[in-house]
């Protein structure tokens, strides 16, 4: 498996406080079969600035403990920005880190709204070649109270990931329901960790997987974890078609 979002470097962001904590949680990701992961620190949230250098310094220090200790994981170079308006500036100057230096780049929105700038972003960010993906929008208030934000940002071309623990019920029955409604719909590409530590924010993504596949089937399982190894590659990622009927029952039109 490979797990594109994780906050397994230390001591950059409220992820990983050291050293120990990031070989603990390699050691864990590995056991539950993870080969790869993207590590993806917070950047220009409010609180976290963690630039394209110092991300990928941190990865080739990691990987060498790593190595150091046989583990059979890889640690790979990405970001977790904020939505801001001078994103593709930063961009250009070379502050913003795709994943694992691909066409794909992740897009964090608050957690209570969706600014307004959103649409135009990210049909900006497109325009210069790069495919965005925003991150856990199953947690976005806004989203939730009306997912056609949500269908209208994937219609343009955006793609989404949502959180392994969202799938399996650790943020709340209502997160959940909404996860795997939006899973049903098309409305998700990539299935991810988002792990901060081993306590309360870890991995979770077999557990994950397993509910998907009871729920929905192998198939759409695979396609979560193609997609996965697609954007390591720097490939074109798989799409399902969306379901009319499914996305109408979602937006309570029938």
């Amino acid at each position: 498996m490979i797990d594109i979002h994780c906050h397994i470097l230390d001591g950059i962001d409220d992820g990983a406080k050291d050293m120990n904590a990031s070989l603990d949680m390699v050691k864990h990701a590995a056991n539950e079969g993870i080969t790869k992961i993207i590590a993806t620190p917070h950047h220009k949230n409010g609180k976290y600035e963690n630039t394209a250098a110092t991300i990928k310094d941190k990865v080739l220090q990691l990987n060498k403990l790593i190595s150091e200790h046989n583990i059979p994981l890889e640690i790979l170079p990405g970001q977790e920005p904020r939505i801001y308006g001078d994103l593709l500036e930063d961009y250009e100057k070379g502050e913003i880190l795709t994943l694992n230096q691909s066409k794909y780049v992740f897009i964090e929105l608050p957690s209570n709204h969706v600014p307004r700038y959103t649409k135009k972003l990210l049909f900006d960010i497109q325009l210069a070649g790069l495919s965005p993906i925003i991150v856990h929008p199953e947690r976005n208030s806004e989203i939730i109270e009306n997912p056609n934000i949500l269908f209208k940002f994937v219609e343009q071309g955006a793609a989404t990931q949502v959180t392994a623990s969202s799938v399996t019920g650790d943020f709340g029955k209502k997160i959940k329901k909404f996860s795997l409604q939006l899973i049903e719909s098309s409305q998700a590409h990539f299935i991810a960790s988002d792990a901060h530590n081993l306590s309360g924010r870890t991995f979770r993504l077999r557990e994950a997987y397993d509910v998907i596949g009871k729920e929905f089937g192998s198939e759409l399982v695979y396609m979560f974890q193609e997609n996965a190894e697609l954007v390591v590659e720097g490939s074109t990622i798989y799409r399902q078609p969306p379901q009319e009927i499914q996305r109408k029952k979602f937006l309570g039109i029938f």
